[in-house]
């Protein structure tokens, strides 16, 4: 995805930070551009970072005065990635505290930098590769989609436009298809597509039903994060990858988030990746899925679906491991073991 130019960067808080900011030039290579092409892909991607560390610095001074719960529900979401930043890498905060206004700037360019170059590289690479996934196994896509070019995507494609459709919209009503096709229907990124879902099927009575859950989201996630060649082969803790470059051994939610957007992005037919593009909408997209994920009331579901993900893709990671089952015989030895423990005291040991 190609960001758009036409906004600046804020110098003073003001302007929401967890919005898509220009993509500046940051000629010096600094580890923090390495780490702000992870950092996008996991914990926030449509971010604009000198703006971010700006006003966090800000805020900082302020919640000496007024507690974080005072401030507005944007500016407490803004804060909390801007403390993720801060504790991902060490000795940051202390550098953004002791610079100049023109220093936090700069840093921000270069986590800026990683994550606007992270986001290109995915989108060029997963544009051709997308096609591969959304085939018909053991046939070509008729009519055929080309590689390089992403004008016949979108709804103008019968094979695209199936999986763009959104989640209780029937794509085989021709008037609805017509609709979509020629933009009397306008689709908000708020509006899911129907390849969100485990074999693209949306059921309106149960609407987390397979939810985020489905193969060619697993594809993308495997091909951005653990390599391109393990897409169909089963994940291993030794392959080498981005998650492995940088120390990651489970799945976070904005990382699901993040493919999502861009699998949406790859299967539509824009070439550019822009904040104004109603066709797309992406940023509305990227943040509606994280508003579900991180809403503590869908804990249960959200949960199960982390689980379910690391599964996936780090099969050998703690988080990927099942709790036990209610009322089997190994939950029954371990409510037995526990119980024994609590009447015995801590200093008794059974064999």
């Amino acid at each position: 995805m190609t960001e758009d130019t036409n906004s600046s960067i804020p110098g003073k808080r003001g302007s929401s930070a967890l919005q898509m900011g220009p993509r500046k030039k940051a000629s010096t290579s600094d580890p923090l551009v390495s780490h702000g092409r992870h950092f996008g892909r996991t914990v926030f991607a449509l971010c604009n970072y000198p703006s971010l560390l700006t006003n966090g610095i800000l805020r900082l001074e302020q919640m000496e005065d007024t507690p974080l719960e005072e401030f507005s529900a944007e500016e407490r979401r803004e804060h909390r990635v801007f403390e993720q930043l801060i504790e991902s890498y060490p000795g940051l905060l202390e550098r953004l505290k002791n610079g100049s206004e023109e220093e936090i700037l700069h840093v921000g360019e270069l986590i800026g930098k990683g994550a606007a170059g992270a986001r290109g590289d995915d989108t060029k690479t997963l544009k051709s590769a997308v096609l591969d996934w959304i085939a018909p196994k053991g046939e070509a896509i008729r009519p055929p989609l080309h590689r390089n070019s992403k004008i016949d995507r979108g709804f103008n494609h019968e094979l695209t436009g199936s999986l763009l459709c959104p989640a209780g919209l029937d794509w085989n009503d021709p008037q609805t298809k017509e609709n979509l096709r020629s933009g009397e229907l306008l689709v908000c990124g708020d509006q899911w597509p129907v390849f969100l879902y485990a074999h693209h099927t949306y059921d309106a009575e149960d609407p987390w039903c397979g939810l985020l859950r489905s193969r060619l989201l697993v594809c993308a996630y495997k091909h951005v994060f653990t390599s391109p060649s393990s897409v169909d082969r089963e994940p291993k803790a030794t392959r080498s990858g981005n998650a492995r470059l940088h120390g990651m051994n489970s799945v976070t939610l904005a990382s699901i988030a993040y493919i999502a957007t861009q699998v949406r992005f790859a299967l539509s037919s824009s070439s550019v990746f822009s904040r104004t593009d109603t066709a797309t909408d992406s940023e509305t997209f990227y943040h509606s899925l994280l508003d579900l994920m991180e809403d503590p009331d869908e804990s249960k579901e959200v949960d199960e679906l982390l689980v379910w993900w690391n599964r996936q893709v780090f099969p050998t990671s703690s988080a990927a491991k099942r709790p036990i089952t209610a009322n089997s015989a190994l939950s029954k030895i371990r409510q037995k073991r526990l119980a024994l423990k609590q009447t015995s005291g801590p200093n008794v040991v059974h064999s």
